[in-house]
């Protein structure tokens, strides 16, 4: 079922998603050279724990995963895409990190993702991540009343195949509002006038994953949680929660 939200339950869902924003520019302003993924998880933690907020991915085991997820953050790094766990794999010189994000505040969740590289960037990396901003942003562009989930879908596809990016064809975008994850899926490719209408209070998290060798194909790690490309590519991530209303857009993680 989905849920269309009331102006002031946008309103609360925004104050999750400040908390989230909060959360990412921490982790962001922590990651160093020698820092490890799980000194990055503390410093989400601590932000969570000031707002008063909770953890939408602590515990959360879907049904793909064989065991509930240990963090309050997704930290993949160079050709991991996402999921990736928080371990003591401290951070080298060059790495490509993306770190996704959720939070529960007063029954209302907020979730995004961000990409960043740490120290001298490889080559190609700072277009992978500038393909995967112009894809989120082409998607959230496409949320507007009137239009369809397959909108969205082929505004990002339309970015991602122009850079001859892969995105891992299982994995999209949702509706959130109550839970992290909520009806209606958003598929990253998908054809324009298809799907689920677009209306004021409909809330989703719209999240390209964009693989820079060009292949949609990915595999699962032994943790059964992260994803990898399977050429070895370096992949980047980005998401907002946006809120779609009669006057446009509404990105509701923002700072």
């Amino acid at each position: 079922m989905v849920e269309i939200k009331t102006d002031a339950a946008m309103d609360a869902m925004r104050e999750a998603g400040r908390v989230v924003a909060r959360a990412l520019a921490a982790v962001r302003e922590a990651a160093d050279v020698g820092v490890s993924l799980k000194e990055l998880d503390e410093a989400a933690r601590t932000v969570l724990a000031e707002a008063g907020a909770t953890s939408p991915f602590l515990g959360y085991q879907p049904s793909f995963a064989p065991t509930p997820f240990p963090a309050v953050i997704c930290t993949s790094v160079n050709d991991a895409v996402s999921h990736g766990i928080p371990t003591g794999y401290r951070l080298r010189d060059g790495d490509l990190v993306s770190v996704d994000c959720g939070a529960l505040l007063d029954g209302w969740a907020g979730d995004a993702a961000v990409s960043f590289t740490v120290g001298t960037p490889h080559p190609g990396d700072l277009d992978l991540i500038d393909a995967t901003r112009r894809a989120v942003d082409a998607g959230i562009a496409a949320a507007r009343v009137g239009g369809r989930i397959g909108d969205i879908s082929h505004a990002i596809d339309a970015v991602a195949r122009k850079a001859r990016c892969g995105m891992p064809a299982d994995f999209g975008g949702h509706g959130i509002g109550r839970s992290m994850h909520e009806d209606p899926h958003v598929p990253n490719r998908g054809r324009p006038g298809r799907g689920f209408p677009l209306r004021h209070g409909l809330v989703l998290a719209i999240e390209p994953m964009l693989m820079a060798g060009g292949r949609d194909k990915y595999r699962t790690d032994v943790d059964g949680w992260t994803l990898r490309t399977t050429d070895g590519s370096r992949a980047a991530h980005l998401e907002h929660t946006v809120a779609i209303t009669e006057q446009g857009p509404r990105i509701l993680t923002l700072p």
